[in-house]
């Protein structure tokens, strides 16, 4: 069996949003729409700090996409069945399928799905990013996928090749010699929003 998970080490995380560029582009995103952000502690604005001036100021990022749930709230609730959990425990969903009903959008507790609004726009007049890039379509909800074209690959997530501060591992997360496994071993780490049962494949690293 195998279960596709991702680490982030929230120590390493410099909050550059190098990330959430590269998966946008990789992923040929139209304009407006991110899968990947980086959020911090202290509001809802960019780069927000937590605590109170002069001597109590810290920020943390937490960079935050689809968390691939082991029981995904969004599929339970999805009236077509667009959204189908793979083998690989990547969590997918079906353009095709999809009749954007936003059902999906309010059951995820991440906030980690977009919404196509009108035909997609782009800044420039050409596809970019991977060759193989999803196909992005008007009034259709979307999301991470872990780069799934990527992995089929052989390849690692856009976001985690990218990031300069070496704060993003992989692998699969039920293989014990897997590159992820071997980081984890002997640290502390979160996974968001436990209490609801979705069983998110995220470890954030504390320490």
């Amino acid at each position: 069996m195998t279960t596709y998970a991702m680490a982030i080490d929230l120590a390493h995380c410099v909050g550059c949003h190098t990330c959430a560029v590269a998966c946008k582009l990789n992923n040929n995103l139209p304009d407006g729409l991110w899968y990947n952000r980086v959020l911090t502690e202290g509001g809802a604005y960019l780069d927000a700090a937590a605590g109170t001036y002069p001597n109590d100021l810290r920020r943390t990022f937490w960079p935050r996409s689809c968390q691939h749930c082991e029981v995904p709230a969004c599929a339970a609730v999805c009236p077509v069945e667009a959204i189908v959990k793979r083998e690989d425990g990547i969590v997918m969903q079906d353009n095709e399928l999809c009749i954007g009903c936003k059902l999906c959008i309010t059951a995820c507790p991440y906030e980690a799905r977009v919404f196509n609004e009108t035909d997609p726009a782009y800044p420039v007049d050409f596809k970019f990013g991977d060759w193989d890039a999803p196909e992005h379509l008007a009034l259709k909800v979307e999301k991470c996928t872990f780069c799934a074209n990527r992995i089929d690959r052989g390849d690692v997530p856009a976001c985690m090749e990218l990031c300069p501060g070496r704060a993003r591992y992989w692998g699969d997360i039920d293989d014990p010699a897997s590159e992820i496994n071997a980081y984890l071993e002997g640290r502390d780490y979160t996974k968001l929003l436990e209490d609801k049962g979705t069983g998110p494949n995220v470890y954030y690293v504390t320490k």
